[in-house]
């Protein structure tokens, strides 16, 4: 999508949003699934920086209700500078990692043609653990298969804006 962006004859910013079913071979226990929804973002621009990504990762678990969120540094082999990202379980009384996102190396994008002055911010959170902080469950395996109770869907709505 980025290769595409930069084949354009004006640059226009950007932003596109995916949500996919990532498959992992994890072990799993309280907070970790072989398989899991993952919400993927980006936007290109011109100006952008490590706060406007902040901005945009608190505004959209602010949106659904999670407002203690913090970052730490982390090391993804496409950006610099990244971030891991968590959230509070007041239920586990822990921070759990919910996402990780970074600004696009610039080594990255040249080579797809972007202009210079173009960063871009991105993000891949997961679906089921701010599920979980949201809804106070303390084991992630509550969400799926035989296990789960219905009681779920009435007491919540399909979507919190």
């Amino acid at each position: 999508m980025l290769y595409k962006l930069a084949q354009q004859k004006t640059f226009a910013p950007c932003k596109y949003f995916s949500i996919d079913r990532v498959f992992r071979n994890e072990h799993l226990d309280k907070t970790h699934l072989a398989e899991f929804h993952q919400v993927e973002g980006l936007i290109a621009d011109k100006g952008l920086s490590l706060s406007h990504l902040i901005g945009t990762i608190k505004a959209f678990f602010s949106r659904i209700g999670i407002d203690d969120v913090k970052f730490k540094p982390a090391y993804n082999p496409y950006t610099e500078p990244s971030m891991e990202i968590f959230g509070y379980s007041r239920e586990l009384k822990e921070w759990i990692e919910i996402g990780n996102s970074g600004m696009f190396r610039p080594e990255m994008l040249a080579p797809m043609g972007l202009p210079e002055d173009v960063t871009v911010i991105a993000w891949g959170l997961s679906l089921e653990r701010p599920t979980m902080i949201k809804c106070g469950y303390k084991n992630i395996r509550n969400l799926f298969g035989h296990e789960v109770k219905l009681d779920l869907i009435r007491k919540n709505a399909l979507c919190r804006f």
